[in-house]
């Protein structure tokens, strides 16, 4: 039999257990792709710590930008905060200033609820004789009575003088105010017509110069015009004097034979002064025509057979060129056969081939087993 209850070897245990420890922390180390550093590519990591130098570098001085633009807005907003802060105080001054001088108690609508005084200004029963608050039932008034007619007579001629005095003050006070803009107008009205009283003769003064330096500047061209004409004239009428006088006593009116020869040669004339040619020349330039007119017969013949022998060849050379190309025809569709030939027999092949790989090589199909076997350990 087997001994089996054998004692356990702590020392082999604990080795065995530090290495399963040693084995499971190199595999997080391995597998972990954060703490991986066996097999890292240092220059990336290292370029990659320098964009974000350069990132960081640009975020901060991107965020003090921001920071000046906001400290900036800020101090904008606040001198904006201050000047309407102002323009309310002002305006809230202005409210008071015009309520205290335009808009005081007494001036309410409702100040006679309100005002403390009231009852000492408040109207006995009966003012006048007219008052509608005396009726028949509270016997505040009788028939035939007047009790202040006096003093309402007297109310109604110092309020009459007032008013006199007032239209009087008002028509006084018009009529200054009258006389004094139509005093204005007219020391207006004088200043203008003097200014255009100036203007008027500055501008007639001005055009005066004007007209007279056009009148001399003119008179000055129509000298030199009538000097140019008059030399003109004169020029002219020296030239037709002279004119004249040539072609009284020049060679061409004269017929003059001689006055045609070349100074180059006895063969040559002048032209402008030639008067015609003699018999002799005549004859001689019929002869030469003459032995043109048959020089040019034979080089048409010439040209003429030179013509059909061209075209002769070039009849030859498409017979030719249309065998060739007949004959590249048929060897042409002959390859075009072969190689359709040739195509077939490689498909065939290739197929055959495709039929042994897939039915012969290519049996077995890949699993998920093929690929849980790696990353199982890190060795």
């Amino acid at each position: 039999m087997y001994k089996l209850d054998l004692p356990v070897d702590l020392k082999q245990a604990a080795a065995i257990e530090r290495r399963r420890n040693m084995e499971k922390q190199r595999q997080s180390r391995i597998f972990n792709a954060k703490e991986r550093i066996i097999g890292v590519d240092v220059q990336a990591l290292e370029q990659q710590v320098k964009d974000r130098e350069v990132r960081e570098d640009t975020e901060a001085a991107r965020a003090e930008a921001f920071a000046a633009d906001a400290i900036r807005n800020d101090k904008v907003v606040v001198l904006m905060e201050k000047r309407q802060e102002e323009d309310v105080r002002n305006l809230n001054k202005a409210v008071n200033d015009f309520r205290k001088n335009f808009q005081v108690p007494e001036t309410r609508r409702e100040f006679d609820l309100n005002d403390p005084e009231g009852l000492k200004k408040d109207k006995p029963a009966r003012l006048t004789d007219d008052d509608p608050r005396c009726g028949i039932s509270g016997v505040q008034k009788l028939d035939g009575e007047d009790l202040n007619s006096k003093a309402r007579k007297k109310y109604q001629q110092e309020q009459m003088r007032e008013w006199t005095k007032a239209q009087i003050n008002e028509r006084n006070a018009g009529d200054m105010n009258q006389k004094h803009a139509d005093l204005l107008y007219e020391m207006k009205a004088r200043e203008l017509d003097q200014r255009a009283c100036e203007l008027a003769t500055a501008e007639e003064e001005c055009r005066r110069q004007i007209n007279m330096a056009t009148k001399n500047f003119n008179m000055a061209q129509q000298r030199e015009k009538d000097e140019k004409e008059a030399m003109k004239r004169q020029q002219q009428q020296d030239d037709n004097y002279t004119e004249l006088s040539n072609h009284i006593y020049g060679d061409m009116l004269t017929e003059n034979p001689a006055v045609a020869q070349s100074a180059f040669g006895a063969h040559r004339v002048i032209t402008d002064r030639w008067k015609g040619m003699s018999p002799e020349q005549l004859a001689d330039v019929r002869n030469r025509q003459e032995q043109q007119r048959q020089e040019k017969e034979r080089l048409e013949m010439e040209e003429r057979l030179r013509n059909e022998e061209w075209d002769k060849q070039r009849v030859d050379a498409d017979r030719a060129a249309v065998i060739l190309e007949r004959r590249e025809e048929r060897l042409k569709k002959e390859l075009e056969r072969q190689q359709a030939q040739e195509n077939l027999r490689l498909g065939a092949e290739q197929k055959a081939h495709q039929e042994f790989l897939n039915k012969e090589v290519y049996r077995n199909n890949i699993t998920g087993d093929f690929f849980s076997q790696f990353n199982t350990s890190s060795r």
